[in-house]
């Protein structure tokens, strides 16, 4: 049976390094799960997971000129629904006041507050171009 890129076999991992798994499948030649393609969580340890001798079923990736085969073991099991709640809110603009309801101290505060943010992101921008002030590059 020849391995074929996109199937999914059954193997038996043959070694555990911190960088990947050996997995020998059955057809006996052996290819690597990176530890990357282990499980859609973090891992930090890749010995805490997997060990030898255990039964994993993996999905070809690739199969390189030279022989070398990738494998994947998350890509067997069913893709994790995202864990940010959906809402149903859509973002929509800030609804600002009616002018024409507004008493003069308020669109004059409205208009301070406004001209001050403006002011100071523009200052932000001139100071990064100048080399002024506070930079992450150096």
């Amino acid at each position: 049976m020849a391995v074929e890129v996109g199937s999914i076999v059954e193997g038996k991992i043959t070694g555990v390094k911190k960088f990947g798994a050996f997995v020998q499948l059955p057809d006996g030649k052996t290819g690597m799960v990176h530890i990357s393609e282990v499980s859609n969580e973090y891992i930090q340890d890749l010995s805490s997971v997997l060990s030898e001798g255990q039964q994993v079923k993996v999905k070809v990736m690739s199969v390189s000129p030279e022989g070398k085969i990738a494998l994947s073991i998350k890509r067997t099991q069913p893709r994790p629904k995202p864990t940010r709640a959906d809402t149903g809110r859509v973002w929509q603009p800030r609804q600002q006041p009616q002018k024409e309801n507004m008493s003069f101290e308020d669109m004059m505060a409205r208009f301070k507050s406004q001209s001050e943010e403006k002011i100071s992101d523009l200052k932000r921008v001139t100071e990064a171009r100048r080399g002024g002030g506070y930079s992450r590059r150096r």
